[in-house]
């Protein structure tokens, strides 16, 4: 997978816009995930349809708010937008996970050759090692939402990483604020129910148009 982006840099879609560019940094973004090469420009009609979609089914596999342990996914923005402005709009409502080529990046195009994408949008599913396992996985995403996501770990045989510690792309994953409240709670009602327990003597058991052609 490393090698798709050889020699190439992602920017992540932050405040901070953060460069990948090291093959080391690569493999740490993208070894033993599922990439999604999502084809997409502002101006198409079908893509401002899309993204929403799009958004809502990577949000809820890989933010601890909705999931306990982000899924082994990525996602980099392969834009066919016209102008850079254009893209940056695009991007400006997309999840911070997401990446993104630069807009001079001939790879954009290149990409879109090589996995022969004729009409936008369009979601490329890689294996980890680079093989296509979904030409256009849109139709899917659309019928199905994040139970795509086990449908493809098991395709691809997936290395489930359930025994390592949760962990962010950036940073550790963070606990919630009402954590300490409930922990404090549990032990409450704990040492209430091994009182009561020692007390009571009664009853213990109590679809859009056509899409837009690209090339």
């Amino acid at each position: 997978m490393v090698s798709l982006f050889s020699g190439r840099t992602l920017i992540r879609n932050n405040s901070d816009q953060d460069e990948v560019e090291t093959e080391a940094e690569l493999s740490r973004r993208l070894e033993n995930r599922l990439v999604l090469l999502f084809f997409g420009a502002g101006a198409c009609p079908r893509c401002q349809a899309f993204a929403p979609v799009l958004k809502d089914f990577f949000v809820r596999l890989t933010d601890e708010f909705y999931v306990l342990r982000a899924a082994q996914l990525a996602l980099v923005y392969v834009s066919q937008d016209p102008t850079e402005e254009q893209q940056d709009l695009f991007l400006r409502d997309m999840p911070e996970k997401w990446f993104f080529l630069p807009f001079h990046d001939d790879l954009r195009r290149d990409l879109g050759h090589r996995f022969s994408v004729r009409r936008l949008p369009a979601v490329v599913v890689l294996k980890p090692g680079g093989d296509v396992l979904t030409n256009d996985a849109t139709d899917e995403i659309q019928r199905l939402g994040p139970a795509c996501f086990a449908n493809w770990q098991e395709a691809a045989e997936l290395l489930d990483r359930s025994f390592l510690q949760p962990e962010d792309l950036d940073e550790p994953a963070r606990r919630s604020i009402t954590e300490p409240l409930r922990r404090r709670k549990y032990r409450v009602d704990r040492d209430a129910g091994r009182g009561r327990s020692g007390c009571d003597s009664g009853d213990p058991q109590r679809n859009p148009g056509a899409g837009a052609e690209l090339w």
